[in-house]
């Protein structure tokens, strides 16, 4: 089960499949490329360079000799999250995903959804899970209710689940209590991007080609562990886990 970024919770989610026997094969999309963090400067990363990666990742996995090819799903946070999410574009697939293998299903947690891509209620026939807390400020989880509610209305298999109390990050164990602000970190909020014509990111309100140098781009967000959205996050992905990969459900104490 790929995972499309690294961070603290990496380890909590991993201890977590690992006792389900659910296997994990983490994603460094940073190091490689000489990166060390982008809050504060977003445009040092292409937004859908994960996506590729990610493909990448389903290549290597599915020729292994270990691993069922049918059953990798792919789960990403913030960043990560919205490439799990777009990761999901039947376009996107059939540009770059040359592995011959298919997600089983996509499990974003607090995606970046700002931005309308073409095409993008035309996604894979597998589920989607989007996870995402109410008081989020940097990917608020309400940009994504327009998105969840298209691919709803096209018959898609798609969940929004909302935490009322939690944050960006949320499920991070290593993160602050309160939610601490992220000095000097981009946050697009309150843009409305879109993909028009087809490659071209625009700011819909200037109409312009999109940069994070546009007035709608903001700064200092925040972000925070919030314990009891996490623990509810876990069941449910725990469970919709069981459910794809078909295995049978244990209690805590069989673990």
């Amino acid at each position: 089960m790929p995972q499309a970024d690294m961070a603290a919770n990496l380890e909590m989610w991993t201890r977590e499949f690992n006792a389900m026997d659910v296997s994990t094969f983490a994603l460094d999309g940073f190091t490689g490329r000489g990166l060390t963090s982008v809050n504060t400067n977003q445009a040092l990363l292409g937004r859908l360079n994960f996506i590729l990666d990610n493909y990448r990742a389903l290549e290597i996995l599915a020729k292994h000799p270990r691993v069922d090819s049918e059953r990798i799903v792919l789960m990403g946070f913030s960043r990560g999250g919205q490439a799990a999410l777009y990761a999901s574009l039947e376009r996107f697939n059939a540009l770059w995903n040359k592995s011959g293998a298919e997600f089983a299903g996509y499990i974003p947690f607090y995606p970046d959804c700002a931005t309308t891509f073409v095409s993008d209620a035309d996604v894979a026939d597998r589920p989607i899970r989007i996870f995402g807390g109410a008081q989020d400020d940097y990917n608020p989880i309400a940009l994504c209710k327009s998105y969840f509610e298209r691919l709803h209305t096209a018959g898609k298999d798609v969940e929004l689940t909302v935490y009322p109390t939690a944050s960006h990050a949320f499920d991070n164990p290593l993160g602050s209590v309160p939610p601490a602000e992220v000095k000097g970190g981009q946050t697009v909020r309150h843009c409305s991007i879109r993909e028009e014509p087809e490659g071209t990111l625009i700011n819909a309100s200037t109409r312009q080609p999109f940069t994070y140098n546009d007035a709608c781009v903001e700064l200092n967000p925040h972000v925070g562990y919030d314990a009891s959205a996490t623990e509810a996050a876990k069941r449910s992905v725990k469970e919709f886990l069981a459910t794809v990969f078909k295995l049978e459900q244990r209690s805590d104490a069989d673990h």
